[in-house]
């Protein structure tokens, strides 16, 4: 059968793709930043999944103010990058798995979660940037990717409760496929960080630890944290961490941590990122 072998956990700051895409990684403001994921580049070539499927949000490049689904998932067999207003991201178009996808999108649906089935998806910077930061620049993605797009953009977002869910729902369904797969679930978006307003370059670093220790010791209690307080704490970006749940929901209910980085700042944000696995015989 298919099983989750890894969750990945990173911040998807536009500007950090910018960087790699313009060869400014090795300046003095970017480096220690890049250089937190010196590790992670190097486990995932030993660690290399079949399938990623990565939560993402997408910023109002291709779903519109018009429709934005809660949950959105990518069926398809390849994923264009779409132009964010300074054109495409020079990188590989995301190849999907459409099997798995398809096989998950039916499970959710079957387990209450109503998931929007997109056959045509345009990808941004919310699941490149990761993939950047874990691959680096190949001339192709190494992994097949299922996009799932969450709501953290307008009123109504998904509750902690309702991604946690979610992602539980995706391991069973991952577990119900029969086909020997190594699958890896991406939460993606966050730390503190707020863009706009009186307080643009809000940085919490005391919360962003402790949402970190606690998405990894004790999940249930974020799954309640109210979306006020991610605005009051870490700023009007802040609740794009509720997709870091749906990561943590599928890994089980306990993990070992193979690593973490936090850096300050990227572009006026907190950068947060974990390795995540689910533990043996838990």
């Amino acid at each position: 059968m298919a099983r989750i072998t890894a969750g990945i956990a990173t911040s998807h700051v536009p500007a950090v793709g910018a960087a790699i895409d313009m060869g400014r990684t090795e300046e003095d403001y970017w480096k220690p930043m890049f250089a937190g994921y010196e590790f992670s580049k190097t486990w995932m070539k030993d660690n290399n999944p079949d399938v990623a499927i990565i939560v993402y949000n997408d910023h109002a490049s291709y779903f519109g103010m018009d429709i934005i689904p809660t949950f959105a998932m990518g069926i398809a067999e390849s994923f264009a990058i779409c132009d964010e207003g300074y054109g495409p991201r020079p990188v590989p178009v995301v190849q999907g798995a459409p099997e798995l996808a398809t096989h998950l999108a039916a499970s959710l649906i079957l387990d209450d979660f109503d998931m929007t089935v997109l056959n045509v998806l345009e990808v941004d910077h919310g699941l490149t940037v990761p993939m950047s930061l874990m691959f680096g620049t190949p001339d192709k993605w190494p992994t097949k990717v299922i996009p799932l797009a969450v709501n953290v953009v307008m009123y109504p977002q998904p509750s902690g409760e309702r991604c946690l869910a979610l992602g539980k729902a995706i391991r069973d369904a991952v577990e119900q496929f029969d086909e020997d797969l190594n699958v890896q679930v991406w939460g993606t978006g966050g730390m503190s960080h707020q863009i706009q307003g009186a307080r643009a370059g809000l940085i919490n670093l005391p919360f962003d630890r402790k949402f970190m220790d606690d998405l990894v010791n004790q999940p249930e209690v974020l799954q309640y944290k109210p979306h006020l307080e991610y605005m009051i704490e870490a700023g009007s970006e802040g609740v794009e961490l509720i997709m870091w749940l749906v990561m943590r929901g599928a890994l089980g209910d306990h993990v070992d941590e193979v690593y973490r980085f936090n850096h300050v700042p990227a572009s006026n944000t907190s950068v947060g990122h974990l390795i995540l696995t689910p533990k043996e015989n838990a």
